[in-house]
């Protein structure tokens, strides 16, 4: 067996023309606003914060970038928030996380009105998802893993999906996501994660395998149902060995083997990376809508 190789580049694609339709359409005052804060000097950040900023142009989005030195300090950056909170003009704030030492991400995190948080960390929208309530953002990776999943396999009820990883950016929330009464999800949960004494114990039960415990190569095809669909988030930097000196990204996964036996996978890069900024851009418009009482 050899894998359908699940491209997310040309999904995301899709749902970004889609977006780009619908903005030009919109009824509301302006345009989506989109304000991305960057602190500090980490190059994995500057290049996200990039790549968000021509997506954003790709489709209509105005971007509003905030970017200062690692010495910007706490209790600015909080006031930065607040005055984002009060712009008529910005619909939704993402603050680039990792934040430089010093910074306090949770406190940083909920100063974001629930209303404009786009990246879905609130606390508010978090509470908001798992009690099945849709009227929320939800978080960007975990969103774009759902869509994709939903896009292969279609019927998702009654289907096991074990997660590997329970990390508040992608296990707990995707998990959460998948659990609910909907179309978009009623699947069977079970996440897994480095307390378990065998975790291919738990993986080899899955319809669907989402690894997401950032460790390079941790799913090898022994530990992968035959025709499963699996979902790989792993994105680690790792030596590359056919160019000294340079780094390569890394899933979680060992693609080679394991498209031998599953029957849907994700690259990386190309699969799950690109659908997380388009899930950011459809939470963004999203959140102009609701701003703007537009059903």
């Amino acid at each position: 067996m050899s894998a359908e190789i699940i491209d997310g580049k040309k999904i995301a694609e899709d749902i970004r023309s889609v977006l780009a339709k619908e903005i030009n359409s919109l009824d509301g005052d302006g345009r989506p606003g989109l304000a991305v804060v960057l602190i500090g000097s980490d190059p994995a950040s500057e290049v996200y914060v990039r790549m968000k900023k021509k997506a954003c142009a790709d489709i209509g989005v105005e971007s509003y970038e905030y970017s200062y030195g690692a010495d910007y300090g706490e209790d600015a950056l909080l006031d930065l928030i607040s005055d984002l909170n009060e712009d008529p003009k910005v619909n939704g704030i993402l603050v680039q996380l990792p934040l430089p030492a010093g910074y306090d991400e949770k406190k940083v995190i909920e100063a974001i009105a629930p209303e404009k948080d786009v990246d879905g960390f609130h606390p508010q929208n978090v509470g908001r998802i798992v009690i099945g309530d849709t009227d929320c953002f939800l978080p960007c990776t975990p969103y774009g893993c759902q869509i994709l999943i939903k896009r292969v396999v279609g019927d998702l009820k009654g289907k096991h999906v074990v997660i590997v990883g329970r990390s508040n950016l992608v296990g707990k929330p995707l998990a959460n996501m998948l659990i609910q009464k909907s179309d978009m999800a009623n699947c069977i949960v079970t996440v897994c994660h480095s307390a378990a004494a065998d975790i291919g114990l738990y993986t080899r039960q899955a319809d669907i395998l989402v690894a997401a415990a950032g460790s390079p190569g941790l799913i090898t095809a022994d530990m992968v149902k035959p025709g499963a669909v699996v979902i790989d988030v792993g994105t680690t930097r790792i030596e590359n060995p056919d160019k000294p000196g340079t780094k390569r990204l890394a899933g979680d996964v060992d693609f080679e083997s394991v498209s031998q036996v599953a029957s849907a996978i994700t690259p990386v890069p190309g699969g799950v990376g690109p659908m997380t900024i388009t899930m950011l851009l459809s939470n963004t418009v999203k959140a102009y809508k609701m701003h703007n009482g537009i059903a």
